[in-house]
């Protein structure tokens, strides 16, 4: 355990050295944020009543989505990690006395939370000061908020889960760049990222609800503003941790099986 900590701790504080990447960034996602509620404020002058979402929640959901980017995303990848595969520098890693699956998503976990460290507090405290309905919107209550924070957990756990394939795939091919393209553009797609799930046709959200790719970012998001509350609450949760479960546990396994496997390439 004192290993993987150490792991942590060492990518955490290699991640928070980057504070002039974190200004771009910052930036960066003020600019795409105001730009996706802009966009959707002009359909919603048109006829405010034809969104599954008031335009409030909505604004919510894309500050929320823009300040956990790196939390939440799917397309964030460690190209460490795919180096590490693809040039055969693996083979250092199979000599240390350690599990390779639950070390790479320690440091997967790690990078992530230092990049969101710094950038979502500035984001979060400057959208929350814009004008109704624009602004950042506080949780209705208490209750709603901690269950929040538990999806966004469970979330956070599954988008890394989901990321850990990626790598796995990396094994069978060259190049991960076709792997990366191919699968994180459909789970960007997927998660709600791009077009909040709500706005999908109505037999497509029945589809997706029961896949993991709802529960990455569109589960916690959707709770924090009340639009997913009581039952339908519930059982997203239940849906949402045996999903985490799945996923690592399959990640865990396939990993063990295709070390087995593994030709190192390079030298």
């Amino acid at each position: 355990m004192k290993s993987y900590v150490s792991f942590f701790r060492i990518q955490l504080t290699a991640g928070l050295q980057y504070r002039a990447a974190a200004l771009a960034g910052i930036s960066t996602q003020f600019a795409w944020g105001f730009m996706e509620i802009l966009l959707f404020s002009a359909f919603y002058r048109a006829d405010p009543n034809a969104f599954p979402m008031n335009f409030s929640d909505l604004s919510s959901y894309i500050w929320l989505q823009q300040g956990l980017l790196a939390l939440t995303a799917s397309w964030f990848i460690d190209t460490n990690i795919l180096n590490t595969i693809t040039s055969g520098n693996l083979a250092y890693e199979l000599c240390r006395p350690i599990n390779l699956y639950h070390m790479w998503i320690i440091k997967n976990m790690a990078s992530r939370i230092s990049k969101a460290v710094l950038r979502c507090f500035p984001i979060f405290i400057i959208a929350a000061m814009l004008p109704a309905p624009y602004r950042l919107s506080f949780s209705p209550n208490l209750f709603t908020f901690f269950i929040f924070l538990f999806s966004l957990l469970l979330g956070f756990l599954l988008i890394n889960a989901y990321s850990m394939l990626v790598y796995i795939l990396t094994f069978y091919t060259l190049s991960p760049v076709g792997v990366r393209i191919i699968w994180l553009a459909a789970s960007e797609f997927l998660t709600g990222a791009l077009i909040p799930i709500p706005f999908f046709p109505e037999s497509m959200q029945t589809v997706l609800k029961f896949l993991p790719f709802a529960a990455m970012q569109n589960l916690p998001f959707r709770i924090y503003s009340g639009d997913i509350a009581g039952t339908e609450m519930i059982n997203s949760l239940i849906l949402q941790i045996v999903w985490t479960i799945v996923l690592l546990l399959c990640g865990s396994v396939w990993t063990n099986r295709m070390l087995k496997k593994a030709v190192i390439q390079g030298g």
